[in-house]
């Protein structure tokens, strides 16, 4: 902490998280001081390394990992960070790769680590609907745009049967999907050469949103990257703090809600993205309640998915309960 009366907290601006960043912030008596980074990696790292922040957004896989080896944060179920990740599977298009089934056999690149939190959804529901099997495929981590080590500051657990291996040195995981040496990639991030029309590049699901859709439909799940974390010290010295923390993200999550609900009456016109309204419309129809529910109830079947996942890809050495991972105060949430 900063002082008897600061709370730092680290965490990137979302709508969700904009409020947070637009006016003075007090929990529990505490005035805070929220900052961000330019990478969520960057957050990740600098919860991980020191004492600089006492409360932070941080990747599940992330968390979880390092849970085991006594990390002095707990989890609350405040999720700022949650995408379908059907979409971030690239391939050459020169591959030969034109279904889930096509990944047997092939190398595939993904960034920072074996088991990111995109690629432990992407990997869990490939899984899941097509019989996939990561350990028939050849791994190779490194950097998306620039070379980069793999993240040296979370441990790299994977089963002994999946061939994990480095991006070679001085080369990047986008170009290497360009040029065809890699033949697929599994990013939380768009490729560049995707964003720059690179006809050598294609998402595995074209029709991403359709099939994302489907899948919401049938099994409830909104996949969830991040969650946000707090000092187990300081929960400690004040009982009061974790529910004044997710007390605090939920209002910014609900004033980021109403804000959309509002500019649904100038056709979403705040944004400059053409038919906002008729998108916001249509997921209406598929969250008809709370789009973005924070709360262990309205979540726990996204996160015992993951769980599973997590457990099933050898990144966990068993399958933990949900109780074991979140605060014992907001488990009622």
């Amino acid at each position: 902490m900063t002082g008897p009366s600061a709370l730092t907290i680290g965490c990137y601006p979302y709508d969700t998280t904009r409020q947070l960043f637009e006016r003075p912030v007090t929990v529990d008596g505490l005035d805070a001081v929220v900052t961000t980074a330019p990478t969520l990696p960057e957050i990740f790292e600098r919860t991980v390394r020191g004492d600089e922040f006492d409360v932070a957004e941080l990747g599940l896989t992330f968390y979880l990992r390092l849970l085991e080896t006594g990390l002095p944060f707990v989890a609350l179920p405040v999720f700022p960070n949650r995408v379908f990740r059907h979409s971030c599977v690239f391939v050459n298009t020169h591959s030969g790769i034109t279904g889930p089934r096509d990944l047997a056999g092939r190398t595939i690149g993904e960034f920072g680590t074996y088991g990111q939190d995109s690629g432990v959804w992407a990997k869990g529901v490939l899984m899941d609907e097509y019989g996939f099997r990561p350990e028939r495929s050849r791994w190779v981590i490194g950097g998306l745009e620039r070379p980069a080590a793999p993240f040296d500051f979370v441990p790299h657990p994977h089963p002994a049967d999946v061939e994990v291996t480095t991006a070679p040195e001085g080369r990047a995981l986008g170009a290497m999907l360009e040029a065809g040496e890699i033949d697929a990639l599994f990013s939380a991030n768009v490729p560049q050469c995707v964003l720059d029309g690179s006809p050598h590049v294609a998402r595995l699901f074209p029709d991403h949103e359709a099939v994302e859709r489907d899948y919401h439909r049938r099994t409830g799940v909104f996949p969830i990257m991040h969650a946000v974390v707090v000092r187990r010290d300081l929960l400690r010295a004040r009982p009061g703090l974790a529910r004044a923390l997710y007390d605090l993200f939920s209002r910014a999550k609900d004033a980021a809600a109403d804000r959309y609900r509002e500019h649904r009456r100038l056709y979403q016109i705040p944004t400059m993205i053409p038919w906002a309204n008729a998108l916001f419309e249509r997921a209406q129809e598929e969250f008809p309640e709370d789009w973005w529910p924070y709360g262990v109830a309205a979540n726990r079947r996204t996160l015992e998915a993951y769980l599973r996942h997590h457990h099933e890809q050898g990144l966990s050495t068993r399958r933990l309960a949900v109780e074991e991972v979140f605060a014992a105060e907001l488990l009622d949430t």
